[in-house]
C-alpha cells in the first residue's frame, strides 16, 4: 500500500521510531478526536444529520493506523483484504457483516 510506504518513509525521515504499544495508544487518541467531532456536531447523536468531522482528524487517524501497521510489520493492504474476505463470508453466511459478539 503506497500510503503505508509513505508513512514509513516519513517516520524514518523524522526519526519517529516508537514502540507498537505507543502507536496503538496514539491511534486510540486520534480516533477519540473523531468521536469528539461526531459527538459535538450531532449533540451526542441526537442530530446525526449534522455530522461534521474535520478531515484533518481523519488524516491523523489514518496516519496513526498506518504507523501501527508499520511498527508491527503488518502489510496494511493485506490486512484490509483479509478483513474484506472475512466480512464477505459473514454476509454470505448470516446476511450481516458483524461478528455477532
Amino acid at each position: 500500500m503506497k500510503a503505508q510506504q509513505n508513512v514509513a518513509e516519513f517516520l524514518a525521515e523524522h526519526d519517529m521510531d516508537a514502540d507498537p504499544a505507543y502507536r496503538i495508544l496514539d491511534l486510540a487518541s486520534e480516533v477519540g478526536e473523531l468521536a469528539k467531532d461526531a459527538n459535538d456536531s450531532t449533540d451526542y447523536g441526537a442530530n446525526p444529520e449534522r455530522l461534521d468531522v474535520n478531515p484533518d482528524e481523519l488524516g491523523d487517524a489514518l496516519f496513526a493506523l498506518l504507523s501501527v501497521a508499520e511498527s508491527l510489520d503488518v502489510d496494511a493492504e493485506e490486512a484490509l483484504n483479509e478483513a474484506l474476505v472475512k466480512y464477505e463470508a459473514r454476509i454470505e453466511e448470516t446476511g450481516d457483516p458483524g461478528s455477532g459478539e
